[in-house]
């Protein structure tokens, strides 16, 4: 007979983090089912890992803030996908043209999130969707100018990136001249597991760095914005330019984490790369256990193992069960508007009940 204290510690446990418990027993079946070699699964795991964890950590600091989930993060994706044009055309290569990319992304990530900042703050209490709609917005924009823009207003003279009309850019581009250009240097190979140790190390460092932002002045003026507007007001932050800085900070991580996406896939889809950023981040944190209102880095990295294990086996188990891949493609787009949908139920739901 359990102790009932213990009892209920173990309920309480269970019950806040049900939904990667859930989440863990999916990954553990279809596992089981897609009946894989270890090496496989652990190698793309790990590569997934390195792949998107930056992605997914940029939503920590809007959350923090009151923002909740920053599906806006997709023009900080722009951002960095601007870069990635500008040094491919310039044939920068290697670890020097991702370290520009870099330095070019920041400012166009500053300005994007300034503005994303600036609207967000005439929709307080509405802050997801606006950002969901103005990353629908931005992507009209992105696709206006390196569609007909560039080659017309733009001047532009290049056979590989340009269509062969000479207007607007193709839409895939080899990024032959920085792929793995931030995963190669420092790697480990180990039979067919790839281990990009410089990768982890800027995903550790960005883990500190998000640490260290927490526990200062600003990360302090974070939560208390996150936590009620109107009492930090009366205690002297300034409410709408610390939620500003929160979304700069996302966005400039997000633009970060897509140049490492990119570079790690070695190539851009030039008009489909940022628009499943948001998606597929936000899910990725959810699945870690994060709600709208409460994320760490622990959810963020649990989730970003979870989602992608799922993301691996789901066509693999799809292919065993039903002779057909593509189930697992359903299932696994399926989970990622699931798990959302869920969250911001559950979050308009809790905020009902505070009002009775």
């Amino acid at each position: 007979m359990l102790h009932p204290r213990f009892k209920n510690t173990f309920l309480d446990l269970l019950k806040k983090n049900a939904v990667p418990i859930f989440f863990s027993i999916i990954c553990i079946l279809g596992v089981m089912v897609a009946d894989t070699t270890m090496t496989f699964l652990i190698r793309e795991i790990i590569l997934r890992m390195a792949r998107n964890s930056f992605l997914v950590i940029s939503l920590i600091i809007p959350i923090m803030a009151g923002l909740g989930l920053n599906f806006g993060i997709v023009l900080g994706a722009m951002a960095g996908q601007v870069a990635v044009i500008m040094i491919t055309h310039w044939e920068i290569p290697g670890f020097t043209g991702f370290g520009l990319s870099v330095l070019l992304s920041t400012p166009i990530a500053i300005l994007f999130g300034y503005l994303v900042g600036l609207i967000l703050n005439k929709a307080k209490g509405k802050e997801m969707i606006t950002g969901m709609i103005l990353g629908f917005f931005a992507n009209g924009l992105y696709q206006l100018v390196f569609l007909v823009m560039v080659g017309t207003v733009i001047p532009m003279s290049n056979e590989v990136l340009l269509l062969s009309s000479g207007v607007g850019l193709r839409n895939s581009i080899d990024l032959k001249g920085i792929r793995r250009a931030l995963d190669n240097p420092l790697s480990i190979s180990y039979g067919m597991i790839f281990i990009p140790i410089l990768t982890i190390i800027c995903i550790v460092l960005l883990c500190l760095l998000i640490r260290f932002l927490i526990k200062s002045k600003l990360g302090q003026d974070f939560r208390s914005v996150g936590s009620n507007m109107h009492i930090a007001a009366i205690a002297g932050i300034d409410v709408d330019k610390t939620r500003i800085k929160a979304i700069i900070i996302s966005t400039i991580l997000a633009a970060w984490g897509q140049l490492i996406f990119l570079q790690s896939i070695g190539t851009l889809n030039t008009f489909g790369s940022h628009e499943q950023v948001g998606t597929f981040a936000v899910a990725s944190i959810l699945i870690g256990g994060a709600t709208v209102t409460k994320a760490t880095i622990g959810h963020a990295l649990l989730g970003t193992f979870l989602f992608h294990t799922l993301f691996i086996i789901s066509p693999l188990a799809g292919q065993k069960l039903l002779g057909d891949p593509q189930v697992g493609e359903f299932f696994r787009v399926f989970v990622a508007y699931g798990v959302i949908a869920v969250a911001l139920a559950l979050h308009a739901w809790k905020g009902s009940k505070k009002k009775f």
